[in-house]
């Protein structure tokens, strides 16, 4: 069944229509402003939820602001519902209403339709698409390139209608890739399984996350999965990063080739699976045609995003790591590889979404850390699949991420690193993963709001 978003529909189509927005997070204002300009007069409807309806109100006091979800016999009253990011396309209230003659799209969507000629470099993946992204904007503006840098990154694209750039670096989540418009080129960082609650299955989201590949002109992919490997090897422009005779990490190096380009010991990014971005992000600009050799040194200058094994310092004798965004037990793995040598106390678990943790249990019984502290709603079921699967070190077990830190403490010895890599969303107790990050910081005695921020955002 196909997504319902993909209708890149112009603004200028919206008036004297009936027309709902659907969430009332960054993407739901981003797209009722976008519309108010055009629209001053017309009158709009906002679903949101309850404890939105006052905020909502003051943003737009002319809005018909609706605290609940939409039934289905209720968005077929519409003809538009512009849905936020997070909303399933595949809610049955949104496909009985597109049956009855809906239609269905988003800010993103709206943006691509606005603006067909933009030169655009769109970069997903189950991990590493946001470092890539933001790596992707900081080396093409190190040589002068005016460069976007948005989307699902932190900035939604309709915040920045009306600009100029020569380059669009637009990050997508997999609830988006089927709101894209036509791109020089589409990046595949990496395909795992995730978001299966949206997609409703495995083969949904590969498929749906895959869609950039279909409007890509060409389309560049980590040359180490065989399973993305296997499902881009029709298309007619693939490029492949990640293999010795291309962009590659080999002996201590990024490399093009045979060529060491940049050591591995100047980059601010730790881990493998960051000089893999890197060198994503070189090869998508030698793709549309930018001198990646003469940007590499930027690298150097590149501050790593928050959340990500974003090293906040020491306290307390502990060196404390916040890689809030893992959601998957990939990414906790590659959180785990990155501190090789170290003595690690990990803590893991939230949001349960069902996902597979056998890989991760193997990998624990071969190579464990210190410790390994489950918490939040997957906990006890992360917890049994360890002592099950006969992990050799310290397993504990609490309720939530207080807790979590305050038995580390206990356990680690000093000098030793307290990782935050949860390998689960956040949503069992925080409102999302920079929420919990800055928990994080704030438990381990920094400041949360200053670890926050992103650079780069925006045109520049």
């Amino acid at each position: 069944m196909d997504t319902l978003v993909g209708q890149r529909m112009r603004i200028a189509e919206l008036g004297g229509k009936r027309v709902a927005i659907w969430g009332f997070g960054r993407e739901g204002r981003a797209a009722l402003a976008a519309l108010r300009e055009h629209y001053p007069a017309q009158l709009f409807t906002l679903f949101c939820a309850a404890a939105e309806i006052d905020a909502a109100r003051a943003f737009d006091p002319s809005l018909a602001v609706i605290g609940s979800e939409p039934d289905a016999a209720t968005l077929a009253g519409f003809d538009v519902v512009v849905k936020s990011p997070g909303i399933s396309a595949y809610k049955p209230e949104l496909l009985a209403a597109q049956a009855r003659g809906t239609t269905v799209c988003s800010g993103t969507a709206l943006w691509f339709a606005e603006n067909p000629d933009a030169q655009v470099i769109a970069v997903t993946g189950t991990k590493g698409k946001s470092t890539t992204s933001a790596m992707l904007a900081h080396l093409a503006r190190s040589l002068g390139v005016r460069t976007a840098l948005a989307g699902n990154i932190g900035l939604p694209l309709l915040e920045l209608r009306n600009q100029h750039a020569d380059l669009w670096v637009i990050e997508l989540s997999s609830f988006q890739t089927a709101e894209a418009g036509a791109l020089v080129l589409g990046v595949v960082t990496s395909l795992y399984e995730e978001h299966l609650d949206w997609h409703g299955s495995r083969e949904r989201y590969v498929a749906d996350k895959l869609r950039l590949a279909e409007v890509s002109r060409q389309v560049l992919v980590n040359a180490l999965q065989p399973h993305l490997l296997e499902r881009t090897q029709a298309h007619p422009h693939r490029l492949l990063f990640g293999q010795p005779q291309g962009w590659h990490v080999a002996d201590g190096f990024i490399r093009r080739g045979s060529q060491n380009v940049f050591p591995l010991g100047q980059l601010a990014a730790p881990g493998l699976h960051n000089a893999l971005n890197a060198c994503a992000a070189l090869a998508a600009l030698a793709a549309v045609d930018v001198d990646a050799l003469a940007a590499a040194p930027a690298l150097g200058s590149f501050r790593p995003l928050p959340h990500r094994l974003q090293p906040l310092g020491e306290r307390a004798g502990f060196h404390w790591v916040n890689d809030s965004i893992s959601t998957t037990p990939q990414a906790t793995l590659a959180a785990l590889q990155s501190l090789p040598g170290r003595v690690v106390t990990v803590l893991v678990g939230g949001h349960d979404r069902g996902l597979d943790w056998t890989p991760f249990v193997e990998a624990m019984r071969a190579a464990p850390p210190h410790a390994i502290i489950c918490m939040g709603s997957n906990g006890g079921r992360i917890e049994a699949a360890l002592r099950a699967g006969d992990v050799s070190r310290a397993v504990m077990r609490v309720d939530d991420l207080a807790s979590a830190v305050s038995e580390a403490r206990a356990s680690t010895p000093q000098g030793g690193v307290i990782l935050l890599s949860p390998g689960a969303p956040s949503f069992d107790q925080f409102k999302d993963y920079a929420q919990r990050g800055r928990r994080f910081a704030e438990l381990a005695g920094f400041d949360g709001a200053a670890i926050a921020g992103i650079d780069g955002l925006g045109v520049g």
